[in-house]
């Protein structure tokens, strides 16, 4: 037993002006169809991504079951040269492999120093900038990074949240993708910005009994679809075919805000960061309390945070 299934709405032929009007401001999960993305969606075949990206290496994970787990870390990093990592994950048996002829792979494309440099397609796939339109949903000086996704067929990644508002654009092939809103946290048994529950379709509710209260926002994304998900709201990607993505992620608060040494849009925002830093110098200060008193006033900070820093007002 999952929780409410909702869909996530679609909209054709959506301008600029309504986007950020209208849409944007309600910070929910929409798919925009129509959207000019250039000749991508057509042009990005296996054998044209090979020759345009020549035998750049690149580095991916390698798994050899269909549900990655970021947090058990149930695959393996590898590294291969871009042509031939596309025409591996095109497969479904391979003659070359890692692990196992059954392996799935997936590429998140990295900057080219990435502890220095955000991803960014324009710069490393220069010879495919031409080929793809960003939709102009956000200014130019918000951009923060363009994320290069390649998936196996079948492949499905863990649930997790990103801290900057972001666009996924689905050039070739279908994903499903299932999104929870912020305010459903508390059902997801998180471990970071991650979630632990990986079968989200059959979940295991005596291990996690509290997921079945989630919502789920559902859409099935096809070749030139775009889905736009707001900041903090958690999403589970399954590529049901061999496909090509790219996720434009963008800085809605001011700069200042973020984390300077984030290459990767994933780390909490420096304010979030300190003010979880502080509760855990308070949890240790109740930790010198008898059972009962800490017991007591940890109740009382709960209620506190309740009335002073959050809705209760859940939807």
């Amino acid at each position: 037993m999952v929780g409410q299934r909702l869909p996530v709405p679609r909209l054709e032929g959506v301008s600029q002006e309504h986007f950020m009007q209208d849409l944007y401001p309600q910070r929910k999960p929409l798919v925009l169809e129509g959207i000019d993305l250039g000749t991508c969606t057509s042009k990005w075949t296996v054998d044209y991504l090979s020759q345009a990206g020549g035998r750049k290496e690149v580095k991916i994970h390698v798994a050899a079951v269909a549900q990655m787990d970021f947090i058990s870390k149930n695959f393996v990093y590898r590294t291969l040269p871009f042509d031939k990592f596309v025409q591996r994950a095109a497969e479904e048996k391979h003659k070359e492999f890692f692990i196992s002829e059954d392996e799935k792979y997936y590429l998140r494309s990295l900057g080219e120093d990435p502890r220095k440099d955000v991803a960014d397609i324009r710069k490393q796939f220069p010879l495919l900038e031409g080929d793809i339109k960003f939709p102009k949903f956000f200014k130019e000086e918000q951009f923060f990074s363009s994320v290069f996704r390649i998936s196996s067929p079948g492949l499905q990644l863990w649930t997790h949240y990103d801290v900057m508002d972001n666009i996924l654009i689905q050039v070739t092939g279908k994903k499903r993708i299932v999104l929870f809103s912020p305010r459903d946290a508390q059902y997801l048994y998180l471990s970071g910005t991650k979630s632990e529950v990986l079968d989200i379709d059959n979940p295991d509710l005596v291990k996690y009994p509290l997921f079945s209260k989630a919502r789920r926002y559902e859409c099935s994304l096809k070749a030139g679809d775009v889905l736009f998900i707001p900041a903090l709201w958690f999403h589970n990607v399954i590529s049901e075919e061999f496909g090509v993505g790219v996720n434009v992620f963008w800085k809605h608060l001011p700069s200042e805000c973020y984390d300077k040494t984030d290459t990767y849009g994933n780390k909490d925002p420096t304010a979030a960061s300190r003010a979880a830093q502080i509760l855990d110098r308070a949890l240790k200060t109740l930790a010198e309390l008898p059972e009962e008193y800490r017991d007591f006033y940890a109740r009382r900070m709960v209620l506190h945070i309740q009335d002073k820093a959050y809705s209760r007002n859940f939807e």
